[in-house]
């Protein structure tokens, strides 16, 4: 009896770590796959006053693309933006990333502080994409 409970519970255990695997697998494909997509938008960044400063791979059960960029303002004003939003309407990645620095430029002209150089983009893509926008120097980061 205590023998059949035994394999029984291996039996279980087995079904659970191979379900296990087969969920590692596919966020590891869906991981890639998002890194893929957010590849190819790279160089439209870059056009538009972008400069790569960072790039790193983060290898997990789910891979993720850390991506670092450096602009000037002036290459970002509301009007360029606005431009910037309407050529790429039809890229969600592109959207998001200059809707948050869209955002970003509107909530820190309520601080009544002037802008200071460099506008800096922090990107981590994976199964679900982190963008954070800052204004001028970042420490500790």
């Amino acid at each position: 009896m205590i023998d059949r409970l035994k394999k029984a519970l291996q039996e279980a255990s087995d079904a659970v770590m191979e379900q296990a695997g087969n969920l590692g697998e596919s966020a590891k494909e869906k991981g890639y796959q998002i890194i893929d997509e957010w590849l190819s938008v790279f160089p439209k960044m870059q056009a538009y006053g972008l400069e790569m400063s960072n790039f790193s791979l983060v290898v997990a059960l789910s891979p993720a693309l850390e991506v670092e960029m450096r602009g000037t303002h002036e290459n970002f004003t509301p009007e360029k933006l606005e431009q910037i939003l309407k050529e790429n309407k039809n890229s969600a990645v592109l959207t998001s990333v200059f809707t948050t620095v869209k955002s970003t430029y509107t909530l820190y002209s309520k601080t009544g502080n002037k802008l200071q150089d460099p506008l800096i983009i922090k990107m981590k893509i994976k199964i679900t994409p982190e963008i954070k926008v800052s204004i001028g120097q970042v420490w500790g980061n």
